[in-house]
């Protein structure tokens, strides 16, 4: 039950690119939060529920995945591309919160899904620093930490990208 729940209900188990398809359960849920334009309150809220299962199911499940497998961060383990997932958009929706910005270019929308989706996949597979030290903490932790630190990468990169597309675009 425990590698079920780290694999993200099977998702890490599929052959070709198991922290994509882990990433995928977010990115769907905040893409139609978006296309139900629903406010970024209740989206920020999702995505911190998101980020909460995500992170207590690799803390306490990863160990046995790695155990079984004999490997520090296994590729069939993908709640924690889950987890970063739904921090990227957190990070995201959390600026009309903090700002109360509005605004008809910039927000919830395929865009904002799309480019959160490959920021994110970019810096868990680049692991810029210090990405890559994160994985180095003990058990379900190393694999948890630098996912979430790549969520954090990619949000603050998508809002500072479609910043800048909102300012040249006006």
């Amino acid at each position: 039950m425990k590698r079920l729940l780290a694999s993200c209900f099977g998702l890490g188990w599929l052959p070709i690119a198991p922290g994509t398809w882990g990433s995928l359960p977010p990115a769907a849920i905040f893409a139609l939060m978006s296309y139900l334009n629903l406010s970024p309150t209740f989206v920020c809220l999702v995505m911190v529920l998101l980020i909460l299962a995500g992170s207590i199911v690799c803390v306490v499940c990863a160990p046995a995945t790695i155990t079984a497998t004999r490997k520090t961060d296994p590729p069939e383990v993908a709640v924690d591309e889950f987890a970063g997932q739904a921090l990227t958009y957190l990070i995201f929706d959390f600026q009309f919160l903090i700002f109360n910005w509005q605004s008809t270019i910039v927000n919830q929308n395929f865009l904002t899904t799309i480019g959160g989706f490959l920021l994110f996949r970019f810096f868990d597979i680049a692991k810029p620093w210090p990405i890559r030290k994160l994985e180095k903490l003990p058990q379900g932790w190393g694999v948890l930490a630098d996912d979430l630190l790549a969520g954090v990468y990619a949000g603050i990169t998508l809002l500072i990208c479609l910043r800048l597309y909102a300012h040249w675009s006006v």
